[in-house]
Order: structure tokens, then sequence, then C-alpha cells
């Protein structure tokens, strides 16, 4: 499993607007080849600030799969004019689990 991580900077006043079109994203990634889950989580500090946590089966399911898909263009259509700057997109292994 890889886990997808982004920090969201959501353009000031545009909170909303974004958690809206976030709902109809979410469906277009979550139909993706190789797509376990997703979280969306809002900072309680910045409330413009978001943790975006995806889970896939591999890492070319997001870079390839995702990342060069027609469907892409229309989560980047949906999501990106909302951040402000653009997010750092890391890709993460497990090391250590502990529930």
């Amino acid at each position: 499993m890889v886990l997808e991580s982004a920090l969201l900077h959501v353009r000031l006043g545009q909170e909303a607007a974004f958690e809206a079109a976030f709902g109809e994203a979410r469906h277009i990634i979550g139909a993706m080849r190789g797509f376990v889950s997703l979280s969306l989580s809002r900072c309680m500090e910045k409330t413009s600030d978001y943790l975006l946590l995806v889970q896939w089966q591999t890492l070319e399911d997001h870079t390839i799969g995702f990342r060069q898909s027609p469907e892409y263009q229309r989560w980047r259509a949906l999501l990106h004019h909302f951040y402000d700057p653009m997010p750092e997109v890391l890709h993460h292994t497990t090391v250590l689990e502990h529930a």
C-alpha cells in the first residue's frame, strides 16, 4: 500500500465551495483502479488548510493510472483553482503501525 499526502491551502473564503467541489471530485478518484480510501481533514488552527490522505494499492496507480487519465483533468478542473499555492504531493510507505 502507498499513502499519498497533500497539504491543501485553500483560498480564504472559498472553504465551503471547495468542500462542495471535493464532494463531487471524490467520486472521480474513488472509481480509479488501485484506489483504496481517502480522508480529507480540515485544520482547526488554520481553517483554510486541509490534509488529504489517499491510499493506493501501488504508486503507479496514482502517478500513472490516475494522473495520466482523462478523469484527472476533471479532478483538476473541479479543485485546482481553489489552491494557493499548489500543494506538494508526497507518497509514503508504512514503517510502523500501532492501533
